[in-house]
């Protein structure tokens, strides 16, 4: 690729989100989503090769850890190091920078940033019902529509050969979850707007549903959900937490997670302390972030301790933090999450955010596109002693929350697995997007999925040789690693 067309596919991914084109008929949505074909023929998404100006992945992650915990980066090293998959995971920037590398539709919605298969799974809404959805906004942006679908993809194809599958199978488990996307969209592109937005995935009509097959039972069952209904604060503290003197307190499990009296007092009252005064400010950001029946129910929690928590892949040396709550009484905890947002890997490529406070983006993103979300989710900002502003979204820790084990899934089962992840997704940028004019570039044959496919298949082969180089750099010394945590 020359750099002037370079140049051209990184213009159309950074065109904000259509303004005014609601204000269409249905017709004119549907023309302008042809027209784009014309631009960015949909059989050009499929063509993925590595030019001689393609950034060195290794350098990316590189740069990605010098904003981050030092002594906890070799830590994100080693988990990416394990397969391909896993560093796939942990490669969400140089994937950006491919994808930024070539051609695009144009048709732009609040990307998710993140979207491979591990982030996905099930969670608890705050009316009490189990939701099938996307669980991981911390690269949200806006950008073209293709790029989570792209990364989707190349996630299965990736999962698929390690789980052993045949090349068959893995071909039709990504033909199947294009296929769902590009019809769910279709779907999403009928619907009344309201309707749209009232669409979820609700899981125990889905184990209802799938309850009637034998193959239904192998995935999900009853006793499955009871288990995941289990995981809440309560279930947490019992994992996280020790008595002492009456009241629980996080227990020490180095690196993994250590409590804020092990990490030292400059620590603490450089990174947290404003943090946590910040929280119970009456004029605070936090609050501000919240309505005000919830900043009610936070107040109703006082704050007994506080604990650094090694998270993820691809989030692994940025600072998180989880806060000890308790209600009524040491019986009645609440485990909420204190997640650094850096800016997101795409911003470079698709355009930068709108909002100063990074976590803002995420919590904005996550709402836009999520089918409920988290009553304590909300934003705050922290300056450190040398005066860098870091910004963090808070939530709960766990609530309701699993991912769904798709190694241990039959091939019908991982193929069912992966269609699910694409209506959601799909739901998630009909939420954000003109899903009319993105339904009719897509059309109604196989073209837009065999592309799909083409690329998935080339990328994931790309991101064998990309680990083969991670590995390198740290049998050379290159980049530290530390294996088995």
């Amino acid at each position: 690729m020359t750099t002037d067309e370079h140049a051209e596919h990184a213009q159309r991914a950074r065109h904000p989100l259509p303004k005014g084109h609601r204000s269409h008929t249905p017709a004119e949505r549907a023309d302008f989503g042809k027209s784009a074909r014309k631009q960015t023929p949909r059989s050009s998404l499929g063509t993925f090769s590595v030019g001689p100006d393609r950034p060195d992945p290794v350098s990316l992650l590189e740069e990605q850890a010098l904003t981050r915990v030092h002594e906890l980066v070799p830590i994100r090293h080693g988990r990416m190091a394990v397969s391909p998959f896993t560093f796939f995971r942990g490669a969400a920037l140089p994937m950006a920078a491919d994808l930024a590398s070539m051609p695009n539709s144009g048709l732009h919605v609040q990307l998710v940033g993140d979207a491979h298969l591990l982030n996905f799974g099930v969670f608890g809404t705050p009316e009490r019902r189990l939701v099938f959805d996307i669980n991981d906004f911390d690269e949200t942006s806006v950008g073209p529509f293709e790029w989570d679908l792209m990364r989707l993809n190349a996630s299965l194809v990736l999962a698929s050969r390690e789980r052993g599958d045949s090349p068959a199978t893995t071909e039709r488990v990504v033909l199947s979850a294009a296929a769902a996307y590009r019809q769910s969209m279709a779907a999403f592109a009928a619907m009344k707007t309201l309707d749209v937005w009232y669409s979820l995935f609700d899981v125990d009509q889905f184990v209802a549903d799938l309850g009637k097959s034998r193959k239904g039972r192998a995935q999900v069952t009853e006793k499955s959900l009871r288990k995941i209904r289990s995981r809440d604060s309560v279930k947490a503290a019992e994992s996280t937490t020790t008595m002492v003197d009456g009241e629980p307190r996080f227990v020490a499990n180095p690196p993994l997670q250590v409590p804020a009296a092990t990490l030292g007092l400059d620590l603490f009252s450089g990174s947290l302390e404003k943090i946590i005064a910040g929280l119970y400010d009456q004029s605070s950001m936090y609050r501000r972030s919240l309505s005000p029946e919830r900043r009610h129910l936070f107040d109703e929690y006082r704050l007994v301790d506080i604990a650094r928590r090694v998270v993820g892949v691809g989030s692994v040396g940025t600072r998180c933090y989880i806060m000890l709550l308790l209600g009524r009484d040491p019986g009645d905890p609440l485990i909420l999450q204190v997640k650094e947002a850096e800016a997101s890997v795409l911003e470079r490529f698709a355009g930068k955010s709108p909002y100063r406070n990074h976590g803002e983006r995420v919590v904005v993103g996550q709402k836009l596109t999520q089918s409920a979300s988290d009553l304590f989710l909300g934003w705050t900002s922290n300056t450190l002693p040398d005066g860098t502003v870091r910004s963090f979204y808070l939530r709960q820790f766990r609530d309701w929350k699993a991912s769904i084990e798709y190694a241990e899934l039959a091939a019908a089962g991982f193929e069912t697995y992966g269609t699910v992840c694409a209506w959601a997704l799909a739901k998630a940028h009909a939420r954000s997007g003109d899903q009319i004019a993105m339904s009719s570039y897509m059309g109604t044959g196989t073209t837009f999925d065999e592309a799909m496919l083409s690329f998935a298949l080339s990328y994931a082969d790309q991101t064998v040789v990309d680990h083969n180089a991670l590995l390198a750099a740290i049998e050379s010394g290159r980049v530290q690693a530390v294996d088995g945590v």
